[in-house]
């Protein structure tokens, strides 16, 4: 039986090249695939093989003093997800372009960041509050297109890198007096966007303690998440239960979806969310008119 998964962890690595050549001999050993990240900020990563296996790497990565008390989240999936195994030094350990000196870390995590709170503990915030809660999406807009916490604001991001740039926009100035809780795939984004808000003035934020997968298990589609949600591997986008709701339209029918594909054009990288029946349109497997104006001209 194989598995997926995928955890984090913020602390002071003094050698990360050492930890990485570390951490590719393991996996390699382990016969896993995926991807792992790491930096002078600490480890991330998502590994993909059989079950025995991912419990060994589980094993040896807690023997490193820094990596004890990871959490590891469960993901249903296997190796073949994953074209090939992946490790790499990177300076940071999210891609949001020069956010490392926005943050520090400690033996505790991101020094400055949200209040963790664990999925019960969102809805009680949510039940004690109501409207002063805010949900704020920290992921690529284009992800909560087909899932999302029902009523979250979400920030016109095309790629990490514009997360800053809104940040320090006055757009969500109403915000900043409220409590916003932010959330992600699997709570890392968070660490570092919650830290970043609080440092612009958002006056009381928190994050969702292991992301939207994490609250996913706790309570499938009985809870405040509706959708599907969008994975980075050969599985796209995945569901909490058979009672997802459809929240994404398709690019050029609008009709309910949550497929994405990759645009036909070779050089654009955007996705193109498409329902099965124009799908079998070789024509509309472009992401906008512009792409398949050039890929007609490249040919």
């Amino acid at each position: 039986m194989q598995k997926i998964l995928l955890y984090y962890k913020f602390t002071p690595l003094q050698d990360p090249e050492a930890v990485k050549l570390w951490q590719k001999s393991l996996t390699e050993h382990l016969d896993l695939r995926g991807r792992i990240l790491v930096s002078r900020h600490g480890l991330n990563g998502t590994v993909g093989g059989e079950m025995d296996d991912l419990k060994r790497y589980i094993k040896e990565t807690k023997q490193y003093p820094g990596f004890k008390d990871i959490v590891f989240k469960w993901s249903d999936g296997s190796r073949d997800h994953f074209p090939r195994m992946s490790v790499k030094h990177r300076r940071e350990l999210v891609g949001f372009h020069n956010s490392d000196h926005e943050f520090e870390v400690d033996e505790n995590g991101v020094i400055g960041g949200g209040v963790h709170l664990k999925p019960s503990e969102v809805h009680k915030l949510v039940e004690q509050y109501g409207d002063d809660v805010v949900f704020f999406d920290g992921r690529n807009e284009h992800e909560a297109k087909i899932g999302k916490f029902k009523g979250a604001v979400v920030p016109n991001t095309n790629t990490s890198r514009d997360f800053i740039a809104e940040l320090e926009s006055d757009k969500y100035d109403d915000l900043k007096d409220k409590k916003v809780v932010t959330y992600c795939t699997g709570g890392i984004r968070c660490e570092v966007i919650s830290a970043m808000m609080k440092k612009r003035g958002f006056k009381d934020v928190y994050q969702i303690d292991g992301g939207i997968v994490k609250y996913g298990e706790a309570y499938g589609d009985d809870g405040l998440w509706e959708g599907h949600l969008r994975v980075f591997d050969d599985r796209m986008t995945v569901q909490f239960s058979d009672n997802a709701k459809t929240i994404g339209e398709c690019t050029h029918c609008k009709a309910a979806t949550s497929n994405f594909e990759n645009c036909a054009y070779a050089n654009c990288n955007d996705l193109v969310l498409i329902c099965g029946e124009c799908l079998q349109n070789p024509d509309l497997l472009y992401h906008t008119d512009a792409c398949r104006e050039r890929s007609l001209v490249s040919r």
